[in-house]
Parts: C-alpha cells; structure tokens; sequence
C-alpha cells in the first residue's frame, strides 16, 4: 500500500479542553483499520505526546499521521517558538512548562522521553525561535 494520510488536525495553543483528542481520533482509525493493539497503542502514546506538547509550548501547529504497508509516519509541525536545548528537552523531568500547566497535571517533563521510547524513528528538527518538527515512525 502506498502511504496515504489517515488524520490531519489543527491543533491550538493552550487548548487543554481539546488535549488528547486528535491521539483519541486515530486509536479509533487504527481500531478500525485491524492494527495490533501494542502498535496502537505505541501510535496513540506519541501521537498524544505531540499533541500535548504543541498545546502547552507552541503557538499552534498540525498533527499529520500518515500509513503504509510497512509503517505509521506521526508528523507534528508547530509554529514556534523552537526548542532552545534539544538535549537537555529529552533529559527525563526536565520541563520549561509554566506553573499553571503542571498544577493541570500536565508539563511534568517526559513527554519527548515517551515520543523517543516509543518510536522506532525519531527526527526532530527545531532551534531557538523557529518552529519545530517532529516526524516518529513506528513500524507495523
């Protein structure tokens, strides 16, 4: 099969309300299109991951998951504002999240420990004051 997107979302800044809702959508796409449920659920896991984080650190961005034959491409593309230390932003409980995100319970510093454990790619392009892309791939 060749690679076809199955989920495009927009995704707004500080929309908690909305959080979780594009990683909810594609567990029920995957459901439905016969995927194994621990690769569901590691798709669900990163999709969520860079859902939350464009909501807490960006000014906005788009979800993109694409699928073929041999694998599920999660593409998330924000608009800024970069991330300043890549390394040190996948150090497990470091996080630049505000205090009223983390009294939400979000921003506790292991999301992009979760989107790098549970992918089998990762490629992270960003810099201070740029935008950011993640592209994860999880093969099937």
């Amino acid at each position: 099969m060749q690679e076809q997107i199955i989920l495009r979302n927009k995704i707004a800044k500080g929309d908690f309300s909305r959080g979780g809702e594009t990683s909810s959508n594609l567990k029920e796409i995957l459901r439905k299109l016969g995927i194994k449920s621990d690769i569901n659920r590691r798709v669900t896991i990163v999709t969520y991951e860079m859902e939350m984080n464009i909501i807490i650190h960006s000014l906005g961005g788009e979800i993109t998951v694409y699928i073929s034959s041999e694998q599920i491409r999660v593409v998330a593309e924000d608009l800024g504002p970069g991330i300043d230390d890549l390394e040190r932003a996948f150090q497990p409980g470091y996080s630049t999240a505000a205090d009223y995100v983390r009294d939400m319970g979000f921003g506790a510093g292991m999301g992009l420990n979760n989107i790098r454990h549970y992918s089998d790619q990762l490629e992270v392009e960003t810099g201070k004051g740029q935008k950011t892309k993640f592209t994860a791939v999880i093969y099937l």
